[in-house]
């Protein structure tokens, strides 16, 4: 597990609060290494992009089986360090996902809290500050510092009140910091002011997805982001550059 260790702190090291790591979220061994001959240190891959090259729906439309043969597809492209969405967990336990994303060479995770096995329910705050736990403790014992981003959907499902929906994301965020996460994620668009607030309440390394044609790596260093991932919108971009291409030869 050596390598994976030092993988892991590599990828740890570069979530640098106003100087973000930006690992581009990519779906296969192709879109890996052309992110990597880029220049970019450490990649992700997102459940959403991942689940559209295979044919499959985002929210768990596709297997962790079939996640790991992508994983594996990659890891065996690249050299650089690879953080892997998993969604809600597939409904496994921690020491299956650990155990699954070690195998295949991963050394980081995303975990959010809306369960899609159960009607995509919110998981509570100490629901998901217990599994952000467990998933510490088994990649722990298995000897690799598994860098886990905790996220919460709220701002995305808009569950509550809009007046204390970053009051309730800050609470939540700070339990499963608490519990052992090492990065977190408040999944969704925000503006200047709850960016900044939630930068600066917050005790570790905040993650955001930025357009990678519209946003502005400065401005997010400015408001304290630590990690700048893409989600599908990369893939998305490039499908609506394949399809100008195409329209072409119609």
């Amino acid at each position: 597990m050596t390598s994976l260790e030092s993988k892991a702190k590599a990828f740890l090291e570069l979530h640098v609060p106003g100087d973000p790591g930006v690992f581009p979220t990519v779906w296969d061994a192709w879109s890996a290494k052309l992110a990597v001959s880029a220049g970019f240190s450490a990649i992700t891959l997102g459940s959403h992009p991942v689940a559209d090259s295979l044919g499959r729906s985002d929210n768990e439309g596709m297997t962790f089986p079939e996640l790991l043969t992508r994983v594996r597809q990659i890891t065996d492209a690249v050299e650089v360090p690879v953080s892997v969405d998993i969604e809600s967990g597939y409904g496994l336990e921690p020491a299956q996902l650990i155990e699954g994303l070690l195998e295949a060479g991963a050394i980081g995770l995303n975990i959010e809290d809306t369960v899609h096995k159960e009607g995509g329910r919110l998981r509570t705050p100490e629901e998901h500050a217990d599994l952000v736990h467990g998933l510490r403790q088994f990649a722990d014992a298995a000897g690799v510092h598994v860098v886990v981003n905790a996220r919460t959907d709220l701002f995305m499902r808009k569950d509550g009140d809009d007046s204390d929906r970053v009051d309730r994301a800050i609470e939540r965020l700070k339990l499963a910091a608490a519990a052992g996460a090492d990065s977190l994620f408040p999944a969704g668009q925000h503006s200047d002011a709850d960016m900044r607030r939630l930068t600066s309440e917050l005790p570790l390394p905040i993650s955001a997805v930025a357009q990678p044609g519209v946003s502005d790596k400065a401005v997010l260093a400015d408001q304290g982001v630590a990690r700048i991932t893409f989600g599908p919108l990369l893939q998305w971009a490039l499908a609506e550059e394949a399809n100008r291409l195409l329209n072409r030869w119609k």
